[in-house]
């Protein structure tokens, strides 16, 4: 039945979604702008819902990390809706041709942007994907096929509700906004199997959940992998920026893939900057594991071991090494990074380009926090995730990520000499 159940969802999908790419933008605009009112006044029957899953969660006594991406409050909703809004104002990317060049011949050839078709999103425990997914989805003219985490079964249930009758009051077709209402880990597998319906698969989640459906899909896959995060003080930085920036990136926000992991210093400013950065960060409650030379700088700490320097804590867990020159933090870097983000805190504009040039992720930050690596801190509205491949979409994945190009041609009777 679940089998049955996910090809009619995906079915329905693929014809709304050849009606929704006709879709003019005023039209999923307004509905779009709709999806996020109703998000905000039924807020109350999101968050009863959500209370539910919430506890539901504590009681099967889930880790920090997760419960934190679970909860929702008033504020979270107002971000969530507010996010939606932002998508409904951008410029639709639909449509849009990218480029013209007029060939020998006198052919006119150029390159416009289409909607991938259907889309399945698969997540975990993060409510407010459904509401940015689907938004995204709609904008740039894709049906969405929305599969939550058992953790918020509920949550995801009122809302995927809210948009789709939203979205299907003011002029989009039905069915281009489906959630798959169940448990079963098998409605993922039947989803992911669906050639012919389903475009694309985006997972968000943890590593396991992003190998599960890279392993086992038949459909193309755009992946939100895991995010291992580092800054690097670079000699000569300003220490009190180096500070907030650190600070700001491991604490603000712990349990979300664009905080940082892993502290690099190097040995010129290490003396100096490691007293007072240990201290906050351990006032904020942050176990610190540190290199041989981290240690000797800081008492008190805990060893760090080469798997620490791969791992995405999600936790207040920081490691930090002392690194001997700019080449020694990228070379770390290259060998642990995840590719999502990476930031240099320096004042000298030479290595800043340099980092920008060498450093191998979808975002590269100077003297900033790594916490903005975000859709809509990039301007971009709600974001589908953060890629970190290179095919076809890398870093915040927006509206334009969700499009593809198909070449256009105009001609005044060209034909083909067979003899070329």
């Amino acid at each position: 039945m679940t089998a049955d159940m996910v090809r009619e969802l995906a079915t329905a999908a693929r014809l709304a979604a050849r009606a929704l790419a006709m879709v003019v933008p005023e039209v999923k605009n307004r509905a779009v702008t709709a999806m996020a009112d109703a998000l905000w006044s039924e807020r109350a029957a999101i968050l009863s819902a959500n209370a539910v899953d919430l506890a539901e969660a504590r009681s099967a006594q889930h880790p920090s990390a997760l419960l934190d991406r679970l909860a929702l409050d008033e504020r979270r909703i107002e971000k969530m809706a507010a996010g939606v809004r932002q998508v409904a104002a951008l410029p639709d990317p639909v449509g849009e041709i990218t480029g013209m060049w007029r060939r020998p011949n006198g052919l006119l050839v150029g390159r416009m942007r289409v909607p991938l078709g259907v889309i399945g999103v698969i997540y975990e425990a993060r409510p407010g994907v459904t509401a940015d997914a689907a938004a995204l989805c709609l904008k740039s003219g894709n049906a969405a096929i929305l599969k939550g985490g058992r953790e918020a079964i509920r949550s995801n249930r009122v809302i995927s509700n809210l948009l789709a009758d939203a979205a299907a009051a003011n002029g989009l077709p039905k069915g281009c906004v489906a959630f798959i209402d169940s448990v079963d880990r098998e409605a993922v597998s039947h989803l992911l199997q669906l050639t012919g319906l389903v475009d694309l698969i985006i997972p968000r989640g943890g590593e396991e959940l992003i190998r599960a459906v890279q392993r086992t899909s038949a459909i193309p896959v755009l992946a939100h992998d895991k995010g291992l995060c580092h800054t690097y003080v670079d000699e000569g930085a300003d220490l009190h920026m180096a500070e907030e920036i650190a600070y700001n990136a491991k604490v603000e926000r712990p349990g979300v893939c664009n905080a940082m992991e892993s502290l690099l210093v190097h040995e010129g400013v290490a003396t100096l900057f490691l007293p007072q950065i240990v201290r906050r960060l351990q006032e904020a409650g942050v176990e610190i594991r540190g290199c041989p030379r981290t240690r000797t700088l800081v008492q008190g700490i805990g060893a760090a071991t080469e798997a620490d320097w791969d791992t995405e804590y999600l936790d207040l867990m920081l490691s930090i090494r002392v690194v001997g020159s700019f080449e020694e933090a990228v070379a770390h870097i290259a060998a642990h990074g995840s590719g999502l983000a990476e930031a240099i805190v320096t004042s000298d504009h030479s290595r800043a380009m340099r980092f920008l040039r060498e450093v191998d992720a979808g975002a590269v930050f100077v003297n900033a926090s790594t916490r903005f690596t975000d859709g809509g801190e990039f301007g971009m509205g709600a974001e589908m995730g953060i890629s970190t491949q290179k095919l076809h979409a890398r870093g915040p994945v927006g509206l334009t990520g969700l499009t593809c190009e198909k070449f256009i041609i105009f001609g005044d009777g060209q034909i083909r000499d067979s003899s070329k």
